[in-house]
């Protein structure tokens, strides 16, 4: 039977995050949900007082470990500092908030959620802000990036898992950090690109499993998080997973 751990999930409310709670909890792991509601920790990850509560909240809660974090929260349709405050510095701040908990659990693991929107083009003085890690300045290159903005905080947030799982503080302490890039979703913050003719006719063209209207679905990218928070292995570092239907070997077929 398989060890039980306490596994911190962000964006647990709604779409990927939700589907991924209920996997972990039906398989009998206790998880701590993070989100702006119907969480055990409310807390807006857009805001500094939010990702203070939500690392306050976790130590109230947990014996003084926590097993894994899935920095999973993320925003599409709104403002573009706040797409880049929610899905880039909301993320790290929960992964480094969380770290010293990390380290005291005898198995370790963290995955973030990027997207095979990551691909796309982006504004690059976005990306490189975000890794300088200079959120005022990140804001303002996303006022400018507008529409680019969601892919440039995903392939920022990539990058930055990719840098730093081979680091000491994470791989070098014993701690796995993967992430997943999950293509489009049919959840809450696709809705408005599936509730049109044009938008499904992209998708249908983008993903090679679309077919008979099988689009993703939460619980599919849902599989592989629960996977990467709990395997046995120690052996996956530093992998970016897409769960996009085919869209990454249709757009770079060539690409290892």
């Amino acid at each position: 039977m398989s060890v039980k751990r306490t596994i911190l999930l962000t964006g647990s409310a709604s779409g990927i995050g939700f589907a991924t709670a209920q996997r972990l909890r039906h398989a009998g792991h206790s998880v701590i949900g993070v989100d702006v509601h119907d969480a055990e920790i409310v807390a807006d990850l857009g805001t500094h007082d939010g990702r203070q509560r939500l690392v306050d909240g976790v130590r109230s809660l947990v014996r003084g470990s926590l097993d894994s974090v899935i920095a999973c929260a993320g925003v599409a349709h709104q403002p573009p500092e706040r797409i880049v405050s929610v899905n880039y510095f909301g993320a790290l701040a929960t992964l480094e908030g969380l770290l010293p908990l990390l380290r005291r659990s005898e198995r370790p693991r963290a995955v973030l959620v990027s997207s095979s929107a990551c691909l796309h083009q982006t504004d690059e003085a976005l990306v490189a802000a975000c890794l300088a890690g200079d959120e005022a300045a990140a804001c303002a290159h996303a006022r400018v990036a507008g529409m680019m903005t969601y892919a440039g905080s995903k392939k920022a947030l990539a990058l930055w898992m990719r840098r730093a799982a081979a680091a000491e503080r994470w791989g070098g302490a014993g701690i796995p950090l993967n992430g997943i890039a999950p293509g489009t979703i049919q959840t809450p913050m696709t809705a408005p690109l599936m509730a049109s003719e044009e938008g499904r006719a992209v998708l249908i063209r983008a993903t090679p499993t679309v077919i008979g209207e099988r689009y993703g679905q939460p619980d599919d990218p849902a599989e592989v998080l629960a996977f990467l928070a709990t395997m046995e292995s120690a052996y996956v570092l530093g992998q970016l997973l897409f769960v996009d239907g085919g869209t990454d070997i249709l757009s770079r077929p060539e690409a290892l």
